[in-house]
Formats: C-alpha cells, structure tokens, sequence
C-alpha cells in the first residue's frame, strides 16, 4: 500500500454518520449487486480532493510519469485516503462492511478518473440512452420503462467541468464546452455517443447514447428476434454479393447495430474505409474482420479563420476524397446527413459495389425523398432529376428498422411490455420509373392473411432476376424467398395490435 503523506494544507474530511447524509446507489464492479454508499457526495469530494492533492504531489516529484502509471498510482493514494477515513468513521460508531468501503474507493476513483456520478449507469449493460438536462436526468432501459435518476452534478457549472473532464480524458483536450463552443459532440471510451449543449440553452443537455452491443452478427441478431433466419440468409449474400445498401430508421431504433451486424459479412481479404462522425462501428478493432481504414470526423476549436470557416473542423465531406485515394473495395458511411451524401453515392455508383451506409427516415419510401433532398441541399447546383437518378443508380437495397415501444404498457395478463426492435421492410430500387423517379419493389415485407398478421419483414418474392442471380452466387438458397411467414415461429407478440 502507497504509504506517501498526507500534503500539508489540506482540509480533513469530516466523519459522518449514516443518519446525517441521504445514501446513494454505486455501481461495484465485479459483485452482482451495488453497494450503499454510507455518506453523501459531500464526502466523496472531499476525499478525492485529498486523493488529488497527492497524486498531483506524486506526478510532480516524477516527470515521467505516464497517465497508465498515474492511475496505478492514483489507486493506491485513493486506497489509502479512503482507509485513513474509514477508520475515523468507524470510531464513530458506524463500522464500514467491505463493500461498502470498496464502494467509496470506487466513488472515488471515478471522480478522478472516469466519469464520476454518471460511471455507474455507463457500467449498467441494460442502459441505452442517458438524457441530462441540468439536475434532472432520464435514463432509457434496452428492457423496462424509462425512469428518473439522481442528478449528475451539484450545479451546472459542475456539470460542465463534468463533460469537459469526459473531453480531457478521451484525448479530446480540444473539444469543450466554451461561451464559444457551445456544442459538443465527443466518443467516449466505451464506444458511447455524447452530445451536449450549453451556454445557449437554458440549463446544460447532454444525450449519451450507448452502444451495449458492438461484437453482434446477423446471428446474434436472429437469436434477439430482429430479423428472422431468412433474412439473415439474403442480407449475407447481399453484402456478399457486393449490393449496396442503405439501413434506414427513427433515432435509435437500431440502424449501426445492424450496419455493424452486416459488415462483420465482409470476407477478410478486402480493404475497407469507414468514414463516421464519432467512431461507433468499431469495425477496426475487428482483428478477425476485413482490413479497415477508419476515419473520424473533427469538430473545430470554436475560432473561424479567413474564409469564415470553423478552424480546425473535417466534416465528413472534408475527408470523403482522401479516403477513396486509399485503394478501398468498399465505403461504408456510418450515418449519411449532408453533403457527404454525393460522394457516397458516387462512391456506390462508380465502385465495385456492396458500400453500405445509414440514414434517417420515416419509411422505407421516404428514403428515396430523404437522400434526393440532401443531395439538393449540397449546394452544387444538383438538380432533382439528377438527384433522382443517381440514387437509382446507386442504391440496390434499402433496409428498414422499426421500433415498437410498449415497455410503459401492461398486457391482459398483468405481463409487462418490452420493446420490440426489427426489420419490417426491404425494398430494392429497380431503375427509373415514373416521373423520373427511382422505381421499388419489398423483397420483405410484412403480411397480413387469413387471419395472422405479421408486422416483422417476412418474404413477397418481388426481385429482379439479375438480382436473385447475383445473390444465388453469393450463396442465397432462392428457396428462402417462397416462405410466406419467413421463419417466424408465430406472429410477434405485441401488448397493442400493430
């Protein structure tokens, strides 16, 4: 155990007793359940402000310390505050369990060294969103109803430092929320997605999207009921076959999982680049996956230079035409949402095939609606004609996630409802149709007939000949497209009727 002094000048940590603070719910890696921590958060700062004092102490007597060695060393400082404390507390009256003792360690620590009050929900495995607007926080569950937590922070001011302290931590020191940069959009190491604005809003909202599955196949996802064994079929040989394919859907209904699902298809051998504004398809860290160039996009420092643009800024965009310099076989565009849409649909058009990219829209339909309108507003005079056709050109398949959210709803039985995320359609773009827009058919699609009603994407054999041959090649049993149910046991099982 550290054995280093105490650094002169600091304040002790007053003793309380578990009457006079609220107790507070921690996460304690490794048990199967948390422990109550037995003082407030009163306390806990003012444990790791002693904890601070001597690493800081600590980091200056050793100039070559690494951020690795700093937390090792940080552990033991925090083990050893943490234990003088304890003992003050326990002459109290109020001895400390092992747990719970491990419990402030742990509060501690994360207050230094991860993400503070927020660490225990981004540790929870069941969390898919965390939604904070000053001290009031909601927090979405993958399987119950959303539900009120604690606030995060004292103040807002204290919640600012919070998110800027995520920034530093990720080797984001650039990226802060600033009077001059109000918005924040930042990784953290997790894999979650955080947005956060202040200064103009009333109160500081962060959003932190987590990403609680990144190591999924199109098996995994059958086995979770989002798509059938059917469809997984055809989506491999579509990614096989080299189609190129647009997933689209709502905010979080699912549309990266599947991407991500998808891409895991790709054979070892081929050369691929990613291009996202925040890394969430981790596809590089794949080591059995194919070879993978990633690129990530950058926000500016808040500061505009001579032409009126952000310093230091990369959109999407901005790096589309160096990443097709690196000898790519595919692109795959983790969320399309202004002018990187042309490149990418070029990149589909004029390349080997089988890129894939995600979108926002409300149907399968309005997908078409939704790409020509960004290539409108690209700005380089594109018309809607052309817009039209190069999306016919372009795309062969767009897929559709729904979400169906009866988590808040209670069954005829008193069973609670969950919610329910699948595939309802998949529609190929057939050519030039009718006013010169692109044409469609639903390879999948739900069905409704002689009394059974199927919301999930089940097939209707509409595809073209060229197609299915191209997927045969790839491995498609064709026999998979003359199952009217799919391979759906039964119908999905809903609280409301779809």
């Amino acid at each position: 155990m550290n054995t280093a002094q105490p650094a002169p000048g600091l304040r002790a940590v007053p003793v309380v007793t578990p009457t006079s603070l609220p107790g507070s719910i921690v996460r304690v890696p490794n048990t199967s359940a948390p422990a109550v921590l037995p003082v407030g958060h009163e306390v806990i700062a003012e444990l790791r402000f002693q904890a601070s004092g001597k690493i800081g102490e600590a980091a200056g007597a050793d100039a070559s310390m690494t951020e690795q060695d700093r937390r090792q060393r940080g552990q033991s400082i925090i083990m050893q505050v943490v234990s003088e404390w304890a003992t003050k507390y326990a002459a109290s009256g109020a001895e400390l369990t092992p747990d719970q003792e491990r419990a402030v360690r742990e509060a501690v620590f994360d207050e230094l060294f991860r993400a503070g009050r927020l660490q225990p929900l981004l540790d929870d495995p069941h969390v898919e969103n965390i939604l904070i607007y000053g001290d009031k926080v909601r927090v979405d569950y993958a399987d119950r109803p959303t539900r009120s937590w604690g606030s995060i922070a004292k103040t807002d001011r204290d919640l600012i430092n919070l998110i800027n302290h995520l920034a530093r931590m990720q080797g984001q020191g650039e990226r802060a929320l600033t009077p001059a940069t109000p918005n924040l959009n930042l990784r953290l190491a997790d894999g979650s997605r955080l947005a956060a604005s202040a200064y103009v809003t009333p109160r500081p909202s962060i959003v932190i999207r987590r990403h609680r599955t990144r190591d999924q196949g199109l098996d995994d996802l059958v086995r979770w009921g989002t798509i059938d064994s059917s469809l997984a079929q055809f989506l491999r040989a579509a990614v096989k076959g080299r189609k190129n394919i647009i997933v689209v859907g709502s905010q979080g209904v699912g549309k990266t999982s599947l991407l991500r699902a998808m891409a895991r298809e790709i054979p070892s051998n081929e050369r691929v680049g990613t291009l996202e504004s925040e890394y969430e398809l981790h596809l590089h860290e794949d080591p059995e996956g194919p070879e993978v160039i990633a690129y990530e996009g950058r926000e500016s420092n808040g500061e505009r230079g001579p032409d009126g643009r952000l310093q230091g800024e990369l959109t999407l965009s901005d790096l589309f035409p160096q990443l097709l310099r690196m000898s790519l076989r595919r692109v795959i565009v983790g969320e399309v949402r202004s002018r990187e849409v042309v490149p990418m649909l070029h990149a589909m058009n004029e390349g080997e095939g089988g890129s894939m990219a995600t979108l926002h829209a409300r149907s399968p339909q309005l997908s078409i609606e939704r790409l020509a309108t960004l290539c409108l507003e690209a700005g380089i005079g594109m018309t809607e004609a052309l817009a039209y056709r190069l999306i016919a050109q372009a795309v062969n398949f767009v897929v559709y996630v729904r979400l169906v959210d009866e988590s808040e709803l209670v069954g005829p039985n008193g069973e609670p409802g969950r919610k329910h995320r699948f595939v309802s359609h998949v529609m190929e773009i057939t050519g030039i149709g009718e006013g010169g827009r692109p044409s469609y058919q639903m390879v999948f699609a739900p069905r409704e007939q002689n009394g059974r009603r199927e919301p999930r994407a089940v097939p209707h054999g509409n595809i073209s000949q060229t197609c299915v041959e191209d997927l045969t090649r790839a491995g498609l049993d064709r026999s998979v497209l003359r199952r009217p149910w799919g391979t759906w046991g039964e119908p999905l099982q809903t609280v409301m009727p779809l």
